[in-house]
C-alpha cells in the first residue's frame, strides 16, 4: 500500500477525480490479454504531459514503480503491474493533433485507437499500413512501445519504420523530444528508434509523430487452398521472386483448417492442408494483372482451390476466415499459449515440421498461422490448466519452440515483445554481453528502476 500521503500528492497533480484506490478499478487496470493479474496499488489518469512529468519525479524521488499503460493488448505481460505501485494511464490522452495533408506526417497523442486513427487519414486519402490483430482497441503509444506488427509488414514494415518522431517524459521526469516531422534527421543517436519496442522501460510516450504515404487506389484478395505446406511455403518465396510483394500473405496451417471447418460453415476439401490469403494494393489498373500473374506462378506448387475476391464484401468474407481462427482454437482445448517466433520465410516448412514434432511428443495439440511474407508464424500451444501435467508440458514446449526458431535463424518474437512472459527465455537468443549493454542503457536513463520494472530481462 502506498502512503496517503503519496495519494494526496497525486490528486494534487491531476485532481482527485483522476486518481483511484478503489479495488473494483485497480482490478480493471491489474491484467492483459495474457490473463495474468497483479494488483497496482493506485491507478492515476493523467492529461498533459506536465502532469507525467510531475508524477515521475514524485515516483522517482519516493521509489515508486510505475506501469505505463494503454488498452492493455499485449500477449506478454508488458504492462502488468507486477510489483504493486502505480498504473499510469494514457487513456485521457485521445486526440489526433495534427494530420499534415502536404507534408504526409500527423501527430498524435499514445491513447489514439490504432483503427480510428487509420480511419482518419484514409478519409483524406492517406495511410497508415501497421495494422496489427488488435488494432481496434489497441493504442498507437502501446504499439510503438511493442514495435507492433501485423499481416500488412511484408510490405509496408513495421511502426518502428513510420515513427519518425516523439515527445517522452523520462524516469527522472525530464521531458524531451526525439526526431521530429523531417524525413531526414541525423543530429545525435536516434532516440526515436531506441524508445520504439523498448515495452515502456525506458520512457513515458506523450506525443507521437508519424510518417504516412498516399493511400493506394484499389486492393484485391485471394484465398489459395494448397495440399501441403511446403507448397504454401514455396508460393511466398516464388511470388516474392517475380517480384511482386504483396500486402499481405497469410497461412493457415491444416490444424488450423481444421479448427475452422468447424468453427465456421467455410467448405474446404479434404485435400487442402494449408492456406494462403493473399493481398495486393496500388493501382487499380494493374490488380487483375497482378492476380493473374501471381496465379500462374503459384499454380504448379499444389494448388487445390483458388478463390478471388471480386467486390469488397467477398474481400471482407474470405478475411473473416483468417480471423475466425483464434475464436475457433477453443474447440481444440480450453486455454492456449500464443507464441510469435519468426523465421526466414524460406523455413516456413521446416519450423512447422519442427512444430509438430514438438506437439507430438509433448501430447499436447498446436496450431500455426500468421505473416508467411516475413516467416512469422503464430504458434498456439493448447492446453487445458485444469488438467494435470498440462501446464509443464506447454512450458517445455514453448521453450522448445524458441530453440527450434532460433536454430533457423529467427527469433522468438516477431511482434509481440518479451514482457514477463518470454524475459526467463532471453538468455537463448540474447548473449549476456549484450544484454549487459542494454542493462547499461537502462540503468542510465533510470537509476533507480522505477518505469515498469522486471519487464525483458529478470533481475537478479
Amino acid at each position: 500500500m502506498l502512503d496517503s500521503r503519496i495519494i494526496d500528492a497525486l490528486k494534487d497533480i491531476v485532481g482527485a477525480k483522476n486518481v483511484s484506490t478503489e479495488k473494483a478499478d485497480l482490478i480493471c487496470y491489474s491484467y492483459d490479454a495474457t490473463q495474468q493479474k497483479f494488483m497496482p496499488d493506485v491507478v492515476v489518469h493523467p492529461g498533459s504531459t506536465e502532469e507525467i512529468s510531475r508524477i515521475m519525479k514524485l515516483a522517482n524521488a519516493e521509489k515508486i514503480p510505475v506501469f505505463p499503460r494503454g488498452a492493455g493488448s499485449g500477449f506478454t505481460g508488458g504492462s502488468l503491474p507486477t510489483r504493486g505501485g502505480m498504473v499510469l494511464t494514457t487513456e485521457r490522452f485521445d486526440q489526433i493533433l495534427e494530420i499534415d495533408q502536404e507534408n504526409l506526417v500527423a501527430v498524435v497523442q499514445p491513447g489514439v485507437v490504432t483503427e480510428q486513427f487509420q480511419q482518419a487519414v484514409e478519409k483524406v486519402g492517406l495511410f497508415y499500413p501497421p495494422d496489427p490483430a488488435s488494432l481496434k482497441f489497441s493504442t498507437l503509444g502501446g504499439n510503438v512501445a511493442e514495435c507492433a506488427g501485423g499481416p500488412r509488414c511484408v510490405k509496408y514494415g513495421v511502426t518502428k519504420d513510420y515513427i519518425i518522431g516523439l515527445e517522452v517524459v523520462t524516469p527522472t521526469g525530464d521531458v524531451i523530444t526525439t526526431g521530429g516531422p523531417t524525413m531526414k534527421g541525423v543530429v545525435g543517436y536516434d532516440l526515436t528508434k531506441l524508445i520504439c519496442g523498448s515495452e515502456g522501460t525506458l520512457a513515458v510516450i506523450t506525443k507521437i509523430v508519424i510518417k504516412l504515404l498516399p493511400l493506394p487506389e484499389a486492393k484485391k484478395t485471394m484465398l489459395v487452398l494448397f495440399d501441403s505446406i511446403d507448397g504454401a511455403a514455396q508460393a511466398v518465396s516464388s511470388i516474392v521472386r517475380n517480384k511482386i510483394i504483396p500486402t499481405t500473405l497469410e497461412f493457415m496451417d491444416g490444424r488450423t483448417i481444421d479448427c475452422v471447418r468447424q468453427a465456421t460453415d467455410l467448405q474446404v476439401p479434404d485435400s487442402a492442408r494449408a492456406v494462403l490469403i493473399i493481398e495486393v494494393d496500388g493501382d487499380r489498373e494493374f490488380l487483375d494483372k497482378q492476380v493473374a500473374k501471381i496465379a500462374e506462378i503459384i499454380k504448379p506448387l499444389g494448388v487445390v482451390e483458388t478463390r478471388i475476391a471480386e467486390t469488397p464484401a467477398e474481400s471482407e468474407a474470405l478475411w473473416q476466415i483468417r480471423r475466425s481462427v483464434s475464436a475457433s482454437l477453443r474447440k481444440v482445448n480450453p486455454d492456449k499459449f500464443n507464441e510469435d517466433i519468426c523465421v526466414p520465410r524460406s523455413k516456413v516448412p521446416e519450423m512447422i515440421r519442427k512444430i509438430d514434432a514438438i506437439a507430438e511428443q509433448y501430447g499436447i495439440p498446436i496450431v500455426n498461422f500468421g505473416h508467411a511474407g516475413d516467416g512469422n508464424i503464430h504458434v498456439n500451444i493448447m492446453i487445458d490448466k485444469k488438467v494435470e501435467g498440462d501446464m509443464e508440458k506447454a512450458e517445455k514446449a514453448i521453450e522448445a519452440v524458441f530453440k527450434g526458431a532460433l536454430e533457423l535463424g529467427g527469433t522468438m518474437s516477431g511482434e509481440h515483445g518479451v514482457g514477463i512472459a518470454k524475459a526467463p527465455y532471453i538468455p537463448l537468443e540474447i548473449s549476456e554481453a549484450a544484454a549487459s549493454y542494454m542493462k547499461t542503457i537502462k540503468k542510465a536513463l533510470d537509476p533507480n528502476n522505477i518505469l515498469n520494472p522486471g519487464k525483458i530481462f529478470l533481475e537478479d
